[in-house]
């Protein structure tokens, strides 16, 4: 496990930019204590100091996974943001949508959102910007980018897509034979 170097930390904080903006302040200057990003296995993990030191005393090649893993770097150093950054996403985005519950479960199988399963929208939502996806009682569900702009969506027709799915917490069961 190694600290990013400032190409990763780049494409990542580029990446994560996409979806909280500014807010990756607050995942870094935290009030209960110091947080990092750090690179293991080609995917970025993000831990508090005190993890970081006990997890030192596991050697690499036994070492699986350690804090909340924000996704990984392709073959191509690309960054792909995983699910389970989900949490924090949710908790500083600054694009939103929430979806009626007859598009929830075509969302959750990896489903684009249409603007006739849109419950409501932010208000500044640029095309191409990262949206979190929530229901109709404020539960994040998943990720993706924003197809239209929010003026767009509003004088769309109701087949248009708004949100191109990204990822879901279905993701869960539908890789299971994946899991580790």
């Amino acid at each position: 496990m190694r600290p990013l170097t400032v190409e990763e930390t780049k494409i990542f904080f580029e990446k994560l930019s996409k979806f909280i903006g500014d807010n990756i302040r607050h995942l870094i200057d935290r009030q209960d204590g110091n947080y990092s990003f750090r690179l293991h296995k080609e995917r970025v993990y993000y831990l508090n100091e005190e993890l970081l030191t006990n997890s030192l005393s596991v050697s690499r090649k036994q070492l699986i996974s350690v804090g909340s893993c924000f996704g990984k770097f392709t073959a191509g150093k690309k960054f792909r943001l995983h699910i389970t950054a989900l949490e924090y996403l949710s908790q500083y985005a600054t694009g939103k949508v929430w979806v009626k519950s007859g598009a929830e479960q075509s969302f959750l199988y990896g489903n684009n959102v249409l603007k006739s399963g849109v419950g409501r929208l932010s208000d500044s939502i640029s095309q191409h910007q990262g949206i979190v996806v929530f229901n109709m009682a404020n539960l994040p569900l998943g990720f993706g980018v924003a197809a239209k702009s929010t003026q767009e969506c509003r004088h769309s027709d109701p087949g248009t897509i708004i949100v191109l799915h990204q990822a879901d917490i279905g993701e869960y069961i539908r890789n299971e034979d994946n899991l580790i």
